[in-house]
């Protein structure tokens, strides 16, 4: 009679578990390979982050966010619902982008003639805030903690801490870093923080930082 030998069962290793990002996703985002997120960031409901972004930390993005390829954005950005962050867009740190602002990188689009060559540079610096349904036009910069008001226009380069609202948006003010609007004329001293500030021309320095 022959012998048989019982067969073992093949030993199964458990799998290494694989590092978890240091950022949360949302279930329904999709997070493209070749994108960088930085530690601490948010990316919520239906946000679509392509290949070749860099998020730095602490960001949030909220609902039906989109940012495109090369996109550029710094540490602790705010973006609300319904934004587009295209190609050309460079977003330093603190920046504060309400729901459903536009930015273009397209000056003359058209559908039948590709512009992919012509994207230009659009440059949010640190600090500064986007009002809600407001529209950034491509080729422009934002001034250091410049504060652009719902629904405004920008069609052109905008001084550090200038207060912009209106179609096309104008100065119609000054914003101190912390958000509250500074007094016009005299001494420019915020009443909510003590920081204070030199005017002259169309430029506002800080004189004391608090």
């Amino acid at each position: 009679m022959k012998k048989t030998t019982k067969k073992r069962a093949p030993v199964r290793r458990a799998k290494k578990p694989s590092k978890a990002p240091d950022y949360f996703v949302h279930d329904s985002a999709y997070v493209d390979e070749g994108a960088r997120i930085g530690t601490g960031s948010k990316i919520w409901h239906f946000c679509h982050v392509m290949p070749g972004a860099v998020i730095g930390e602490r960001c949030s993005l909220g609902q039906n966010v989109v940012v495109m390829n090369a996109v550029r954005m710094g540490n602790n950005v705010k973006v609300q619902n319904n934004v587009s962050i295209y190609e050309g867009v460079e977003i330093e740190d603190d920046v504060f982008c309400g729901p459903s602002m536009v930015f273009t990188n397209v000056t003359n689009p058209r559908s039948h003639v590709s512009r992919r060559t012509e994207y230009r540079r659009t440059l949010v610096r640190r600090g500064a805030s986007i009002g809600a349904n407001a529209t950034i036009v491509c080729g422009v910069t934002l001034g250091e903690y410049a504060f652009v008001g719902a629904g405004a226009v920008v069609t052109r380069d905008i001084p550090a801490f200038a207060l912009m609202a209106g179609v096309p948006a104008r100065r119609i003010g000054w914003m101190c870093q912390c958000g509250e609007r500074l007094p016009d004329g005299g001494a420019m001293v915020c009443r909510s923080c003590g920081a204070s500030y030199s005017e002259k021309g169309d430029q506002l320095t800080w004189t004391n930082r608090p």
